[in-house]
């Protein structure tokens, strides 16, 4: 079944898998397949170039050789409720990805952040130096 649960997935780029969950349920976990296996590729998702770039390496552990997302959901007992679950956090990774991270500005290190540097280093060997056996 690959229709689109959210806007920003499109079903062509989605595949759900239902496979028989672990966990609580009792006899009902035998019977029904209520986890949920959702595969994305990512190419299909027609992300900007630095979006997929993001993503690629921010879900690199989740990202297969041939660029797909697989996200598991076994949370909920319902597999609707997985179903929503998975897309809201393939959702969540796709907006964390789309996010441009600042750029950082070089700065000069402060004048007093420079003192507290080496009084601090000044303590420390002098502590080092108590610690060695005395010169006779």
């Amino acid at each position: 079944m690959t229709t689109s649960i959210t806007n920003l997935l499109p079903p062509d780029a989605c595949e759900f898998r239902f496979v028989h969950s672990s966990g609580p349920g009792g006899q009902h976990v035998n019977k029904t397949s209520s986890a949920v296996e959702l595969r994305v590729d990512v190419s299909l998702l027609r992300l900007e170039i630095g979006a997929e770039r993001r993503l690629r390496q921010q879900q690199a552990n989740r990202i297969n050789k041939e660029g797909v997302l697989v996200i598991q959901a076994t949370t909920h007992r319902s597999q609707l409720k997985n179903r929503q679950d998975a897309a809201v956090r393939v959702e969540a990774m796709i907006a964390e990805a789309r996010k441009r991270p600042k750029a950082r500005i070089a700065t000069q290190p402060t004048f007093s952040s420079k003192r507290r540097r080496v009084d601090k280093k000044k303590k420390h060997a002098s502590t080092k130096k108590q610690r060695q056996r005395p010169d006779w």
